[in-house]
């Protein structure tokens, strides 16, 4: 049985960060002001091998009237009457003030067993004031650093005297349910505390007319018709725009952690202006990290037509909220408690729904019934075939889809087939998850190599091309070559040398310079035609382009001396014959 300890002490003495440092974990938020923490926080830890359980509280204020922080030291006060020992922390570099003076008289009067920690004594700083502590009366103050978690060896033999037995009767491990973790979110003075402390049937948590009470997200066991839940109460969530404050910031971090791991989310509203933009951007966040949500429309007492706000609401959700369509909604109050009976019922069915587990025969089943009623639609003119469907993993509920280009399939027909899923298999209020692959097809050689659809269109086009790019190569390389063998057989038949081995054999001596110049003269004189394109190479892109627009068999007669023939107009009475295009020769009409 862990020893049950409450961390007291003035405002900003280092309690938050002392019950970080023993529950092994960053729990509490921590900041210099003075006041960050308001309701007490209870935390499992240990200290070596002695168990605890923590509380961390606010700071003790000297004030008894209806403010704030006279019902924050109601809250400090209700820790100590509930904790096995009380471990009072001051600021040893300060050194005890007078506040500390008032609160160690009232532990004094308490009979429950109190440690005195100086904290902040690291260093010399932390001495003197660690030595003031005797005057307190209440023992010997033990010097250590939450901080730097110093002095733990001190702290853990001055509480292992207080270590309680163990009783085997009280041993809870042999109940394996795991607590329904809930979150209660909305925006700033919403009713959420209220909330928490009407079904609590106390006073657990700090309510009251200002916005922004709560800071820390507080989690409260407790236990319902039998079965074990975890309420998590959170702070209010503002727009991103608003929130300027490094407090705020990390109490909304702490809000957005605690969504993360819970398993139902009540979105509390304000009955008298509900769904604001705020309100739909939480939802939408829940949604997103596939928690089940369930709307409380809170502060009910005070709408007149409260059947037509309703069903308005209703319309609305279903409106604006269409991916949680069928959540749903619980109207109460939590000031007098009307309504409250209808919440933990909502809730344990949507967590049922959120936990869901489906067939495969039966997904199929519904699969060709969808299917029958709205066919899939034809995407290029090709038609999306799904073919199989199973259910890989619930909390939420998450699907997988095979078809047939499946990376074609438009989001309209994803939507339909989510909504239809839902109506189902009566899963209102619960977000789904559909993944849609498609396998490869061994036998089709474009998805083979991974390619489908208009990718796969590409890619057999960029193979033509690539293939006619080298069909034409071939022919350039095959037209020099035989216009090369034609040249040497007129030469041989004149009884001539053939002139590129002439010209080559006659610089193999002169090195690889000359002997370029010379094979690009044998060319010149075996090509002709090409004489009057390379002569215009060094005169820019004009001259080129002039040359280039010139059919190469002009350019060949004119580098030879003759006039180029151009083609012929056709005379009066001239018979045209179709199919003559060659040079010279009008093209047929």
């Amino acid at each position: 049985m862990p020893l049950k300890l409450a961390i007291v002490g003035r405002p900003n003495v280092g309690k938050s960060t002392l019950f970080n440092r023993l529950a092994g974990k960053k729990l509490a938020i921590v900041d210099d002001q003075p006041g960050v923490t308001r309701d007490r926080r209870y935390a499992s830890g240990s200290l070596g091998d002695l168990e605890l359980e923590l509380i961390d509280t606010a700071g003790f204020e000297d004030v008894d009237d209806s403010s704030l922080e006279a019902r924050m030291r109601a809250q400090t006060e209700a820790a100590i009457e509930e904790a096995d020992v009380s471990l009072f922390v001051f600021d040893s570099r300060e050194g005890v003030t007078a506040l500390d003076e008032v609160f160690a008289a009232i532990l004094r009067k308490r009979d429950k067993p109190v440690i005195v920690a100086a904290n902040k004594a690291e260093g010399k700083a932390g001495e003197a004031g660690a030595g003031e502590a005797f005057r307190l009366g209440l023992g010997e103050p033990i010097p250590i650093s939450g901080e730097h978690g110093e002095g733990m060896a001190e702290l853990y033999a001055a509480l292992v005297a207080f270590e309680p037995q163990d009783e085997s009767g009280d041993d809870d491990d042999d109940d394996d349910s795991k607590p329904i973790r809930i979150a209660i979110i909305g925006r700033p003075n919403a009713g959420k505390s209220t909330l928490v402390n009407r079904l609590l049937g106390e006073d657990r948590l700090l309510t009251g007319p200002e916005a922004g009470i709560t800071r820390d997200s507080i989690s409260v066991d407790w236990e319902w018709d039998g079965r074990k839940i975890r309420l998590v109460d959170t702070a209010g969530l503002r727009r991103k725009a608003k929130v300027q404050d490094k407090l705020e910031k990390l109490s909304t971090a702490d809000t957005i952690r605690a969504i993360t791991f819970a398993e139902v989310v009540l979105l509390v509203m304000d009955a008298t202006h509900p769904f604001e933009i705020q309100d739909l951007q939480i939802a939408d966040l829940a949604e997103r990290e596939g928690r089940a949500v369930v709307f409380v429309l809170a502060k009910w007492d005070l709408i007149e037509d409260q059947a037509a706000h309703l069903a308005a609401f209703r319309e609305h959700a279903e409106r604006m909220l269409p991916q949680l369509r069928g959540a749903p909604v619980v109207a109460l109050s939590g000031e007098t408690g009307k309504g409250i009976g209808h919440l933990m019922p909502a809730v344990i069915k949507t967590h049922k729904d959120w936990s869901t587990k489906v067939k495969t025969r039966d997904l199929n089943d519904w699969l060709q019934m969808a299917m029958q009623r709205h066919p899939p639609p034809a995407v290029s003119g090709r038609r999306v075939k799904p073919k199989y469907m199973a259910q890989t993993k619930a909390r939420p509920p998450t699907f997988v889809l095979f078809s047939s280009r499946a990376d074609q399939m438009p989001d309209h027909y994803r939507r339909y087939l989510v909504n239809s899923l839902r109506e189902s298999f009566d899963l209102p209020g619960v977000p789904l998850r559909i993944t849609i692959k498609s396998g490869a097809n061994p036998y089709a050689d474009g998805e083979a190599k991974g390619h489908s659809g208009r990718g796969k269109r590409e890619f057999e086009r960029r193979e033509r091309e690539e293939e006619r790019i080298r069909a034409s190569r071939n022919t350039v390389k095959k037209s020099k070559r035989l216009a090369a063998e034609a040249a040497a057989k007129a030469a041989e038949a004149a009884g001539l040398p053939d002139p590129g081995k002439a010209a080559v054999k006659s610089v193999k001596k002169k090195g690889p310079a000359v002997a370029k110049a010379a094979l690009s003269d044998a060319t010149i004189a075996s090509e002709p035609g090409k004489a009057a394109v390379k002569s215009v190479k060094a005169k820019g892109p004009r001259a080129q382009k002039k040359v280039s627009t010139t059919p190469s068999y002009k350019v060949g007669a004119k580098a030879a001396g003759g006039k180029a023939a151009g083609p012929k107009r056709p005379t009066a009475g001239a018979r045209t014959v179709r199919g003559n295009t060659g040079p010279g020769r009008p093209k047929g009409r």
